[in-house]
């Protein structure tokens, strides 16, 4: 079988020499105009809702602020799963949706649950929805390190939050430049 497709190429070169030209020319054009992306976003759709109460153990914010705005967000339309973690001072809560749903759609249902809870949670807390970013998204960490030990955390974290949070924020494509760790001054 594959010596008769060889014979067949040697005598009819002509229509090989064509089909590769016209394969060729159509990968090449194939190339710039079909859109491709290097790295496919598989993450899920998601949307982060952060909470900070300030001064409050992790099981007084847990009763108090992630219950409630998980058992809300667990009846919202097209939500797979609601996860949370909480922590000294933080909440944090993950609403995934169904694969396919827009991601601004489900910003603005995450929204519209938290506007209805409100009134259930204490009066000084605020949660907020994350940047518009995916999980994919999350491309670099650092870590300022004092070799010298001439500085504390405090000044540490204030340099991160007072000038070098804002330099990187200027670089494109970078929707937020997160803080974690340190001591935040209070004055």
């Amino acid at each position: 079988m594959i010596s008769r497709i060889i014979e067949w190429c040697a005598h009819n070169r002509f229509l090989v020499f064509t089909g590769v030209l016209l394969l060729t020319l159509a990968g090449i054009w194939s190339m710039g105009h079909i859109p491709l992306d290097a790295l496919p976003d598989i993450s899920d759709v998601q949307v982060i809702i952060h909470t900070n109460w300030e001064g409050e153990p992790p099981n007084i914010i847990e009763d108090q602020v992630t219950y409630p705005i998980v058992t809300a967000l667990l009846a919202g339309p097209r939500v797979k799963a609601v996860r949370a973690q909480t922590m000294f001072n933080d909440s944090y809560v993950f609403v995934v949706f169904e694969d396919g749903t827009d991601i601004y759609w489900a910003r603005s249902r995450v929204v519209e649950y938290l506007q209805t809870i409100a009134g259930r949670l204490p009066a000084n807390v605020h949660p907020a929805i994350g940047p518009d970013a995916t999980g994919a998204g999350w491309v670099y960490e650092y870590v300022l390190v004092d070799r010298s030990h001439k500085h504390s955390l405090a000044d540490l974290r204030s340099l991160q939050d007072w000038h070098l949070r804002y330099q990187l924020a200027t670089v494109p494509g970078v929707a937020e430049v997160a803080s974690i760790g340190g001591f935040v001054r209070r004055n």
